[in-house]
């Protein structure tokens, strides 16, 4: 059987990825560069709705998303699932099993994907001989527990149409720093796992979608979204910048 090592398609070096600026150092270049590149040899597909990795599962690697989007979520003890965040392109995932060597949340394909698997003993190895590499993970930690804090300000202080206009906000800027469109874009997660991540009922989600539509700041067809009015939007969240 083929695997993913196999498959030329899939030997895509991190210094030719197109994605490099995003999940690389900038200045990480040569053989250093070259050496990160072994490390991250292994790459996977993923179908819509396969598990990445499940909580509780031992801590092996940390993964960057090449294509695709990716869910994180958690269990609740009367079944509920609770989605803790919504992964794109470029963008490191698995980062929550460092300190306990055990993966704390379950993460799911949203929709065809491919990752790069990179082991993190091999990793953290690198980075002792690479300070660039070591401060870049510390960055990459640090902006997870900056995410955490902003997550809790939201749930914690937002009203709905606050919430709403944050998420949206906040995937237009992602979207833009991929070279994709910040006002028109596909929303990989359902309204259900909006709300689930934002702390609202589906129904509180739908509403707010119209209330916005109607009010003329968004055009909002199943699951295509068109921001009509940034600014306006962005007052929501107190900013016009």
């Amino acid at each position: 059987m083929q695997t993913a090592s196999d498959n030329p398609c899939l030997r895509i070096a991190c210094s030719s990825c197109n994605l490099r600026e995003l999940c690389l150092p900038v200045d990480l270049q040569g053989s250093a560069l070259h050496r990160l590149d072994a490390l991250t040899s292994i790459k996977r597909p993923f179908r819509r709705g396969e598990y990445l990795y499940r909580s509780g599962e031992p801590f092996r690697a940390l993964y960057a998303i090449r294509t695709g989007f990716f869910k994180t979520q958690v269990l609740h003890e009367n079944g509920r699932e609770q989605v803790t965040g919504f992964q794109m392109p470029g963008e490191i995932i698995g980062l929550d099993a460092i300190s306990s060597d055990a993966h704390s949340c379950d993460a799911v394909a949203l929709e065809d994907s491919e990752i790069c698997e990179i082991p993190f003993d091999q990793l953290e190895e690198l980075s002792r001989e690479l300070p660039t590499l070591q401060r870049y993970l510390h960055k990459i930690m640090s902006r997870e527990i900056v995410r955490d804090h902003g997550i809790m300000m939201l749930l914690g202080s937002m009203r709905a149409e606050e919430r709403l206009a944050a998420f949206l906000l906040n995937l237009s800027q992602r979207f833009s720093a991929r070279g994709y469109s910040p006002s028109s874009f596909h929303l990989r997660m359902t309204r259900q796992e909006i709300g689930s991540y934002l702390g609202l009922k589906l129904e509180t989600v739908s509403r707010t979608l119209s209330h916005f539509q109607d009010h003329g700041l968004l055009n909002v067809r199943l699951r295509e979204v068109e921001i009509m009015d940034m600014l306006r939007l962005r007052s929501f969240v107190g900013t016009t910048a």
